[in-house]
């Protein structure tokens, strides 16, 4: 489904007349991560139904909230919880938001997400500043006619992820003492988990992590000349030789026993970007 600008400014104005703080920073918090939101300073809270063409969250773990407020003195919108392709979304549907907080002012993105870890070395409750993407779910929000008013037609995607903005991640995740990774994020369909030789597959692609949401949001938020920070934090770890069963619950669950360490990383790129 192709949305038309006009759906991205409807949804804006509905924000901006019961709110006209003009944020600086969108922040996507995916499964289980929702707690950050806690920090935030609310100035206005809207569920996501009761605004103009917003698709609906169904996912395990996902509020369907947006927020403004203040988070570290910077003005923030904040999405509790995302839309997924595997929801029944089109591409286009689970990248508006982004369409929607850049239309509100905001010029840098914080994606956030619950991954399955590639990496040996990775434990569960590990973060993974990203520093690219790889996308196997095979539908782009880009697809259709271009409006230039958004960005341009074939954007450019060498560096989706912004390197100053991870290092500064990196750096707070040292000052805290706890182990941070960086690595690949590969962007699978869902709303399956992988099997044993898609993980091998997607080790010898490159992958460090992956999950099954962020891939559209960012290649929106490049088409709109945004600057990217993602964070994965791994809440089950794929070793394809010893491979377990995981449930949607315990990934929700891995996750928020992390969102610490989330929230010491963020605000430190917000507190850094000052």
């Amino acid at each position: 489904m192709t949305l038309p600008a006009s759906a991205y400014q409807d949804a804006a104005a509905a924000i901006r007349a019961r709110c006209d703080l003009t944020p600086r920073w969108a922040i996507v918090l995916g499964s289980g991560l929702g707690p950050l939101a806690d920090h935030v300073e609310v100035s206005a809270e809207f569920a996501y139904e009761d605004l103009p063409h917003f698709p609906r969250s169904t996912a395990v773990g996902h509020a369907g909230r947006l927020l403004l407020g203040r988070l570290e003195g910077q003005a923030v919108v904040v999405m509790q919880g995302r839309f997924h392709l595997y929801e029944g979304w089109s591409p286009q549907q689970t990248a508006m938001p982004i369409r929607v907080m850049h239309a509100l002012g905001a010029r840098s993105l914080v994606v956030t997400n619950a991954a399955g870890g590639l990496n040996p070395q990775m434990q569960v409750g590990d973060p993974m500043v990203i520093t690219d993407q790889i996308n196997l779910m095979f539908q782009n929000p880009l697809i259709g006619p271009n409006d230039d008013a958004l960005g341009p037609r074939f954007p450019d995607m060498s560096q989706p992820y912004d390197p100053a903005y991870g290092e500064t991640a990196k750096a707070a995740a040292r000052r805290g003492d706890f182990a941070c990774h960086a690595g690949v994020y590969a962007g699978m369909l869902g709303p399956t988990y992988e099997t044993r030789a898609e993980y091998r597959m997607l080790r010898r692609l490159g992958a460090s992590a992956a999950g099954m949401s962020t891939v559209p949001e960012v290649i929106a938020a490049r088409h709109a000349g945004m600057r990217v920070l993602g964070i994965s934090t791994v809440t089950n770890v794929c070793n394809p030789d010893a491979l377990g069963e995981t449930s949607g619950q315990e990934v929700v669950d891995a996750a928020s026993n992390a969102s610490s360490k989330l929230l010491a990383m963020v605000t430190a790129v917000i507190r850094s970007a000052g």
